[in-house]
């Protein structure tokens, strides 16, 4: 192998040579093509054109000059001369497209019997304005018969000369088809043999390196990272052989430093857990399957097992942080659906979402506490029968952002409360231990402010005593896991 040979020039060469050998052949087929075609198209053009002048000088004349003698019109209102001159250019066109002698020849001496028949037309006007007899005036029709009988058989002779000319044309493109074809498969083996040279050239210069980096790359996934690759002396192989090196040096030392975050985030994944599933909610549930069960409510045992199951599955993710609304709604709707359960009496609960905003992202498990705390801290503290309202919706039309808002007619906050609830959220970032009966909505505001930073502006809560309680927060319209 050649010290620093490029495997793009290589194939670079290779190529050209393909494209140099292969370009003769099609300039070739595209001039023959379009010198056959021009030529067929002239015959074609000429045959036409010489069977509607044939027609013209063999009836058309003769009939309108018959009409005239005969006195249904006169030369004034005859149409003769616009023949004749129809013929002389279509004779005159047929002469600049015919590229055969013989050809032109005889066009030339249908010309001169065009040029006899304009003449003895003129004649038999002029007898006709000298008052000629009838008899006199169809011998001049007569003679001027013969010329245009003449002029046809001259006529018929052209079109059997470009019709043989068209056969000579076609046993020409016959040849050249042949002679392209030929020419074809002598490059096609050229290729063939070009690109087997290129590609023994190729898999014998570089396919070792290639192997080497290969049992790299599987080592390294195996995890040997103490293992390296020779430098090739290839120019495209050598900054590749050297960046693997490289990377094995790298992802030994940034193993560990991964291992002991991947601790700190499992660690913080499951206190977020615990803090989204609590125990007491945990333990209810399976309490409440129990008695169903004891009751043989089959059929109320299914749809909460469901809904456990659907909900769980849901927090869990697979340790995904990002879900879709969707999917934020579903867990919601089995959360409710779980609660309406166990507090039959006390609870209804709606969810009215736009369904276009179901396939945005949102980060997980932010609505979940806060319907959980209108749950417990509004409905369960009044008297009677509470009703919860969860909604999804675009914030206007532009499309851009996304308000959720949990609402429920529970006890509501005093004033007091709700300045106390609001100041502990806003000192909760300094010392979050002190944190009472919010660590639902802190946990949920900060996890908003982590993930959005300035696209949102956490929760908002809005309350009045005995009258129920309004949270909302608003997020940016997202497509896929992004850092905002």
């Amino acid at each position: 192998m050649h010290k620093n040979r490029s495997l793009k020039n290589t194939l670079k060469t290779a190529f050209l040579l393909i494209i140099e050998i292969m370009i003769i052949p099609t300039i070739y087929s595209v001039v023959v093509l379009l010198f056959h075609t021009k030529q067929y198209d002239d015959i074609i053009k000429n045959v036409s054109q010489a069977n509607k002048i044939n027609q013209i000088a063999k009836n058309d004349i003769p009939n309108e000059l018959w009409e005239i003698v005969c006195g249904k019109k006169s030369f004034y209102n005859g149409q003769q001369y616009v023949m004749i001159h129809n013929i002389f250019s279509g004779l005159t066109e047929m002469q600049n497209r015919t590229k055969n002698p013989e050809n032109i020849q005889k066009l030339e001496v249908a010309t001169r019997a065009c040029t006899t028949l304009s003449k003895n037309v003129i004649n038999l006007e002029e007898q006709m304005e000298s008052g000629s007899t009838v008899s006199e005036n169809e011998l001049s029709l007569d003679e001027i018969r013969t010329i245009t009988a003449l002029f046809s058989d001259l006529m018929q002779d052209f079109i059997l000369s470009e019709i043989e000319s068209a056969n000579i044309t076609n046993k020409s493109i016959k040849r050249s088809s042949l002679t392209v074809t030929i020419i074809l498969m002598i490059i096609i083996l050229c290729s063939l043999i070009l690109s087997i040279n290129a590609y023994l050239s190729v898999s014998k210069s570089f396919g070792e390196p290639l192997d080497n980096m290969k049992k790299l790359s599987s080592e390294i996934a195996q995890g040997n990272l103490s293992a390296r690759t020779t430098v090739p002396d290839v120019i495209e192989l050598t900054p590749l052989a050297n960046n693997m090196n490289q990377m094995a040096e790298q992802i030994s030392q940034l193993i560990e430093k991964n291992i002991e975050e991947q601790k700190n985030f499992q660690k913080a994944e499951m206190k977020a857990l615990q803090a989204q599933i609590t125990p007491h909610f945990l333990y209810n549930t399976f309490d409440t399957i129990i008695w169903l069960a004891e009751e043989e409510d089959t059929e109320r045992v299914v749809k909460i097992t469901k809904a456990f199951s659907d909900f769980l599955r849901i927090s869990l993710s697979r340790g995904h942080e990002w879900i879709t609304i969707q999917q934020e709604l579903d867990h919601i709707r089995n959360y409710l659906t779980i609660q309406k359960i166990r507090y039959a009496d006390i609870l209804n609960y709606q969810l009215i979402i736009d369904e276009r905003i179901a396939d945005y992202k949102i980060i997980k498990l932010v609505l979940q506490p806060l319907v959980e705390n209108a749950i417990y801290h509004g409905i369960k503290n009044k008297r009677g029968r509470g009703h919860i309202e969860v909604r999804a919706e675009y914030t206007d039309e532009t499309c851009q952002f996304v308000v959720f808002t949990v609402t429920d007619d529970g006890a509501g906050f005093t004033k007091e409360r709700l300045e106390e609830v609001s100041q502990e959220l806003k000192n909760s970032v300094k010392d979050s231990e002190k944190l009472n009966s919010v660590y639902g909505l802190y946990n949920v505001d900060k996890k908003l402010k982590l993930y959005y930073g300035d696209k949102t502006e956490g929760i908002k809560i809005e309350s009045e005593f005995n009258k129920g309680t309004k949270i909302s927060f608003k997020i940016p319209c997202l497509i896929g896991e992004e850092n905002v």
